[in-house]
């Protein structure tokens, strides 16, 4: 008699960066790996966040028996909050590392619904069951510290996944990316491996963190002369560290700049994961005591976020920090696909401030934190596994990496979407596709109220303008009492179109005069021709589409 099904299926992660979501399921039981966001691409107008759709999850929630967390990132964590709130009162355990939970929580608290999540931390290398699964967890290094890969021990055989891994030989806090347990894994057999593509197609191996430090020592002693700003994300701790003491070593005082960077920062000291000495770290609002080469300022918004700290600098909007030419800015992150333009945007207001600005294309400030081709070639030569599944890239990402498994001699190779399950089988794995909806929820203010329909009327008011007819008609006749009058934003500068918006006004007044003749006097017909009418005129002198917003009154 066969036993439960046991398959994986995908939520989020696959095809993209960021919205990281999957589902270990045996029978009707199930463990979420990750519940992340997206940020928004440009063509999201009004989008604050994306998550992955979580219906799937809402809908099967009596059999949910825990969430996994891998690492603190935000695209593997940021929609823990929307989860939780969409499946109502009940309290859900999430398993992760100690600051892996610390980190998640901050979100959850911003939301309300901290007390919905029973926080079960996890030491390296431990096996938990959690529902009919047993889970081990290890040790990886990534650009925030405490990440895990994690075995899921299933009636139908091994999965593995790597969460977002590198392999790096000399991490700031010296922990490793535990090989012996991979490779002991491997021996045992894994059945899946679901591995990170981010860095599929970079030859060679991933710089190690400490290589940062290096660069940030020597870039404290060519400007000794000068105030140093310099922002990270303010999960990467490591990253943290290395400049205040790359700071510290050279003289200076270090000031702590962002809600989520002075609140990671003192979790981390809580957590014993940062050491600073307290006489070397002031308050922000006292940097103005201290001659500019005495002091360096560590904030966030490497993004360009706008309202971020960095951002209000580059605006000379900040309260406690005004930009001068006598300030050096280093950006130690690389940009998320999506917000290059933001960056950018950032980088020159510094550099018409009179700023020195250094990022990652003109000296070695940022590490990438996954694993380059060389990397996962190592890994797949540990693991061994009889199936490989890409995750954690855009497509040309996953299908590279699909092409190394192959040459790494593994046996099934299978790339999926978002969408899609992998079920384990006797022989192998079998891809469903399309099992579960995956499409985006976008987060405006509050989650599921931007639909597509909306999306597209931004991007249509972004690209077009708006065109708003104003006409009073009598609601028996349907002769015109007053109007129309026309109001446009985004498509043609009133002052100057007089002409074309008299022309598009008795074309209006014409349509409606000529269905109220017909004796169609009905609201929605007026509407209908005052649109159409407007509308042709737009097309036929303009060649755009803007939307037509037309306003009939009833007297």
């Amino acid at each position: 008699m066969s036993g439960p099904t046991v398959r994986v299926v995908f939520l989020g992660g696959l095809g993209e960066i960021g919205r990281n979501c999957a589902v270990v399921e045996v029978g009707d039981r199930m463990v979420v790996l990750d519940v992340g966001l997206m940020f928004p691409e440009p063509d999201m107008p009004g989008v604050d966040l994306v998550l992955p759709e979580l219906s799937y999850l809402v809908e099967r929630a009596d059999g949910l028996d825990g969430i996994i967390l891998t690492h603190g990132h935000e695209d593997h964590t940021g929609g823990l909050a929307y989860l939780l709130q969409e499946l109502g009162d009940r309290q859900v355990p999430v398993y992760g590392s100690e600051l892996t939970l610390a980190l998640a929580r901050g979100r959850l608290e911003e939301a309300g619904v901290a007390d919905r999540m029973i926080p079960v931390p996890v030491a390296d290398g431990e096996r938990r069951p959690v529902g009919p699964i047993e889970c081990q967890f290890i040790p990886v290094t990534h650009s925030v510290p405490h990440g895990h890969a994690v075995a899921f021990f299933t009636p139908a055989g091994t999965i593995l996944h790597s969460g977002d891994i590198k392999l790096d030989p000399t991490p700031v806090d010296g922990r490793l990316t535990d090989l012996d347990l991979l490779a002991r894994l491997g021996d045992e057999g894994v059945d899946l491996f679901l591995c990170d593509s981010t860095n599929a197609e970079e030859p060679g191996w991933t710089a190690s963190e400490t290589t940062v430090g290096a660069t940030m020592r020597k870039l404290f002693a060519e400007h000794g002369d000068r105030r140093v700003i310099a922002a990270c994300f303010a999960s990467h701790l490591h990253r943290v560290q290395q400049i205040a003491e790359a700071a510290i070593e050279h003289g200076r005082t270090v000031a702590f700049l962002g809600r989520s960077m002075g609140r990671n920062v003192d979790m981390a000291h809580a957590l014993g994961l940062l050491d600073l000495p307290e006489d070397r770290v002031v308050d922000i609002s006292e940097i103005d005591r201290f001659d500019p080469s005495e002091i360096c300022v560590i904030c966030t918004g490497s993004q360009g976020e706008p309202l971020s700290a960095l951002a209000l600098m580059a605006a000379r909007e900040h309260k406690w920090v005004k930009v001068t030419p006598e300030d050096t800015v280093i950006l130690s992150a690389h940009a998320i696909p999506g917000n290059e333009a933001n960056v950018n945007r950032v980088i020159n207001a510094f550099y018409r401030a009179g700023a020195e600005v250094v990022h990652r294309d003109s000296d070695a400030v940022h590490v990438s934190g996954h694993a380059c081709r060389d990397e996962l070639m190592r890994l797949h030569e540990l693991v061994r596994p009889r199936a490989v599944v890409p995750v954690h890239g855009e497509w040309r990402h996953m299908v590279s990496h699909a092409r190394l498994a192959v040459d790494a001699g593994v046996p099934e190779v299978e790339v999926c979407a978002d969408g899609d399950a992998v079920v384990l089988g006797r022989d192998g794995i079998e891809v469903e596709r399309e099992v579960a909806p995956a499409g985006y929820l976008f987060v405006d203010g509050i989650v599921g109220d931007v639909g597509h329909g909306v999306l597209r009327d931004r991007r249509v008011l972004a690209e077009e303008g708006v065109v708003v007819v104003f006409v009073t008609v009598d609601a028996h006749s349907g002769e015109i009492v007053a109007g129309p009058e026309i109001v446009t934003r985004g498509w043609v500068y009133a002052p100057e179109a007089d002409e074309l918006l008299g022309d598009a006004v008795e074309a209006v007044r014409a349509s409606i005069a000529s269905a109220a003749a017909e004796g169609a006097t009905d609201f929605e017909t007026l509407r209908r021709h005052a649109r159409q009418a407007l509308r042709d005129v737009i097309r036929e002198r303009t060649r755009r589409r803007p939307v037509v917003i037309p306003v009939v009154i009833e007297v």
